[in-house]
């Protein structure tokens, strides 16, 4: 059914993060879309299913690059009713070069059928420049230029005439088996001769005939262009496909405008990609640079021009044909995309804003309450009394007002942050925080934990702390130093007080009011769009705490010394000692209650914290720890099959209660419960794990594997295959053949070779059919994958690694290496090596290794790493990385 299907799809998972909708977007209906093809678009929205067998054939095209491309239904949704509040004409113009055409027409298609289903209609513009020179030196025609403009003699015209004309047919076609209805439209493009005398039959357009577009598109149709145009006295004119798409955009000013490139984007100095381009606050600054030059200057100083003539609403993207639903959907986006932007201002006064109504005006426009004008009024008296830094663009779109350290602040301190919608869709909100970042090497903030869009927070911050509701940022500094504890001490006494409201008028009274206070939560109506000028912007945030922002239930911690109480049941395996290893580093975490029925009565060793003795606990025994909240967070480490009853326990222990304790089960019982959060933290989005309380932690093998499969899954041409073998400490501790060393000697155990739990896990994570055939050996820890994947189309090692690298970048568990790690280099290491990338010579498959230690990141440490989060720690304490 596709109401599943679709629904899977979208809850796969800033460059780009779409606001939360406000009380008036929320209120207002998606447009209602005229063109017949619309399932997967109302799909976003509803449950409705599918009749006709044709439509789900072709929605299980759309899901399966949904799930590689959307990270929520919420970008989906937003990034959709952007696109469709246009009218259609407008929605994107896309360009296509001739040797996209020749190497990814698959992928182009591909995408191309996404966006029709959606109900969207790109206007495609291609090119066919490499097959042109190839025929044309097939002929004896040696290719002339002139100041980098082809000279277009009559034969070579003749020839790209023909040439064009099958290329399109090519596309077309390929369109038309895949059921997206196209129209090939000539005439389009008006020329005139652009120099007959130097470049011959090329042509300057000077009129687009936009009603053929209008009326293909009004009838259901994507209109396909050649780039050719025609002159007055009816003559062909060859037209270079990058001008044609320009000059086809200032005619439409579309949304956007896509040009279709191998490389994905452009790049800087240091091979790293180009994420956004303010061009605005950037331009100058790019041009001096020394590796901005050649093609990649010209490119950058075209589409300024061309964005110059555009609304400032309109935006350029340079991806790969493969990428581009994932560039138009989802918040990190693919390529490089270039916009206009806004230059932002910075005022230290309130004078120097010149209009103090519009000030004003700004600050009410969010609030709630019958004294909005008064209450405003005494914000902008506290001002001008005091020193302060205001950023905002010309059309107030974003404002934010940072109270720098004095009067009672131990630090700078994020005071007002509001934003309206167009100001997020055109970037402002990203301007303005970097803007701040230059002037104030550190900063703080609050904002509210049950905030949709946290993430976007923890991408600007080195570190959080979470009490009483809210979240408290800060970047640039260290508060767990004399002179910033302060900062923290109050945060945690006046939390509630001072950040439990969540609309303007309690902020700006207290603010008023209480001048002297040093925290103050900023404005926030709507979520960021975050944006990064350097480099790809990865969804990687650390919760860099310091101190335990979570009292023990039933107990108000008014210091930093009481640290998280920890349970753990199932203590007598080889997971429960290396988790009793790990929670003896931890600074803020203690160990209170060890269950083990065998070992019950004995000391627990290894653990120098205090004296703990092993307990014989049953459900009834947990239950009861759990009302009395004597437990912030139980682990269960016990065998599949057997935790039910203990959860049981708990849940109905917590029944009534403010808050009930995490627990992280390391079974298998509940990786399959969608009311359980899987935590994979380098694949499960971290805000997910940040707030949940009830989460499963993967299985070891699976574990590896899925981090061996995710960032090629967009790729995958058939079934991955997994051949797993674990050293024997991954059997238990309870006697089998499987953990006998006399029987593993000089042996390789093969076992449960079809449907084995782990297969079924990573297929049901990874939402693809994937075959795990495990084994066991001699060694005691550790386990390697050799993972055999098809692909959908031919590529080269050194692209899978990239694809690798970049999807793995920050994160300090995950090490991608050249060659095939070994098991001997990851025993006792707290992460995973993923390397090989060995492509057959057809370029069709590729095989990729990887190694974890099964008790660590196969296990204890990940749980720890759900731990740090679930809790408010950071991701990473108590955990030496890699």
């Amino acid at each position: 059914m596709l109401s599943a299907a679709t629904a899977a799809a979208l809850r796969a998972g800033s460059r780009r993060a779409v606001p939360r909708a406000g009380a008036a977007t929320a209120a207002a209906a998606p447009r209602q879309l005229r063109r017949p093809n619309v399932a997967l678009c109302r799909a976003l929205s509803t449950t409705r299913p599918l009749a006709s067998p044709p439509a789900r054939d072709r929605t299980r095209e759309i899901v399966a690059q949904t799930v590689s491309s959307i990270g929520s239904k919420r970008e989906g949704q937003q990034y959709l009713k952007l696109f469709t509040s246009v009218s259609s004409q407008k929605f994107a113009v896309i360009k296509v070069g001739g040797a996209i055409l020749t190497e990814y027409i698959d992928e182009l298609c591909r995408s191309l059928l996404f966006l029709y289903e959606l109900g969207l209609y790109p206007i495609i513009v291609h090119g066919a420049g490499p097959q042109l020179n190839r025929l044309l030196e097939e002929a004896g025609v040696e290719p002339q230029f002139e100041e980098g403009i082809r000279v277009t003699d009559a034969k070579t015209l003749g020839i790209a005439r023909k040439l064009f004309i099958e290329e399109n047919l090519r596309l077309v076609d390929r369109l038309d088996e895949l059921g997206v209805q196209t129209r090939s439209l000539s005439g389009v493009f008006m020329a005139d001769y652009l120099d007959k005398d130097k470049w011959q039959y090329v042509g300057k357009i000077t009129k687009v005939n936009k009603q053929a577009i209008e009326s293909s598109i009004e009838a259901g149709y994507i209109p396909v262009l050649t780039s050719m145009a025609e002159s007055e006295d009816g003559r062909l004119l060859n037209v270079n496909a990058d001008v044609a798409a320009a000059e086809l955009a200032r005619a439409l000013e579309p949304l956007k405008v896509v040009y279709l490139s191998e490389k994905g984007g452009l790049f800087d100095g240091d091979g790293q990609k180009i994420s956004h381009i303010n061009l605005d606050e950037e331009f100058a600054n790019l041009m001096s640079q020394p590796w901005c030059r050649y093609g990649t200057r010209l490119k950058i100083k075209e589409i300024k021009e061309l964005l110059d003539t555009l609304p400032r609403t309109s935006s350029v993207a340079i991806i790969h044909p493969s990428d581009l639903q994932k560039e138009l959907f989802t918040d990190s986006g693919a390529g490089t995309l270039i916009r206009r932007g806004d230059k932002i201002q910075k005022v230290t006064s309130v004078s120097e804003f010149g209009d103090v109504q519009k000030l004003k005006e700004t600050l009410i426009r969010d609030r709630e309450g019958l004294d909005a004008e008064a209450t405003v009024d005494r914000w902008v008296d506290f001002l001008q009394e005091n020193p302060f830094s205001a950023y905002y663009d010309e059309a107030m779109q974003c404002l934010a007002i940072v109270m720098p350290p004095g009067d009672g602040r131990a630090m700078a301190t994020l005071a007002t942050l509001t934003i309206t919608k167009s100001g997020w869709l055109t970037n402002v909100a990203e301007n303005v925080f970097n803007a701040i970042k230059k002037d104030y090497p550190s900063l703080v903030w609050t904002v509210s934990e049950a905030d949709e869009n946290l993430t976007w927070f923890f991408e600007k911050a080195d570190g959080s702390f979470n009490n009483n509701g809210s979240v408290l940022f800060f970047y640039g500094c260290d508060l767990r130093s004399d002179a910033l504890a302060p900062v923290y001490d109050e945060f945690i006494s006046h939390g509630r007080a001072m950040l439990g409201d969540s609309n303007l008028e309690c902020r700006l009274r207290r603010a008023a009011q209480a001048a002297s206070q040093s925290l103050r939560r900023p404005q926030v109506a709507q979520q960021a769009r975050g944006f990064s000028t350097t480099g790809r912007s990865m969804q990687r945030r650390g919760f860099a705490t310091t101190t335990n922002p979570n009292p023990p239930l039933g107990k108000k911690n008014a210091s930093n010394t009481v640290p998280t109480r920890v349970g753990l049941i199932g203590a007598r395996g080889y997971t429960g000692q290396a988790l009793i290893n790990l929670l003896n580093s931890h600074p803020f975490m203690d160990l209170r209650h060890v269950s083990s029925r065998e070992l019950a009565g004995q000391e627990l060793e290894g653990y120098s914290k205090r004296k703990v003795i092993y307990e014989n606990l049953g459900p009834e025994d947990v239950g009861k720890l759990e009302k009395n909240g004597e437990i912030d967070c139980w682990i269960m480490a016990l065998p599949n099959g057997v935790c039910q009853p203990y959860i049981e326990a708990l849940d109905e222990a917590s029944k009534g209660r403010d808050k009930r304790s995490v627990i992280v089960d390391l079974s298998a019982d509940y990786r399959f419960d969608s009311t359980w959060t899987y935590g994979l933290p380098e694949l499960t989005k971290r805000s997910k794990i940040y707030q949940a309380t009830r989460i499963s932690n993967p299985g070891c093998y699976a574990t590896a594997a899925q981090l061996g499969i995710a960032p090629i899954l967009e790729h995958l041409g058939g079934q991955p295959t997994v051949f797993g073998v674990s050293g024997y400490s991954g059997a238990g501790t309870k006697p089998s053949p499987k953990n006998d060393i006399n029987q593993l000697r000089d042996n390789l155990m093969p076992y449960s070779l079809t449907d084995h739990i782990h297969e079924r896990e990573i297929s049901s994570q990874l939402d693809t059919p994937v075959a795990f055939i495990p084994h066991v050996a001699s060694w005691f820890r550790g386990i390697h994958h050799t993972i055999n994947i098809p692909l959908n189309k031919t590529m080269t090692s050194r692209d899978i690694r990239q694809i690798y690298q970049d999807r793995y970048a920050g994160e300090k568990l995950v090490k991608v290496v050249g060659e095939a790690p070994l098991v001997r280099s990851i025993m006792d290491k707290h992460g995973v090596e993923i390397g090989g990338f060995a492509v057959h010579s057809s370029g069709k498959r590729v095989v990729v290794c990887a190694s974890i230690d099964n008790l660590l990141k196969g296990a204890a440490t990940q749980c720890l790493q759900n731990m740090n989060l679930a809790l408010g720690y950071a991701e990473f304490e108590g955990i030496p990385t890699m």
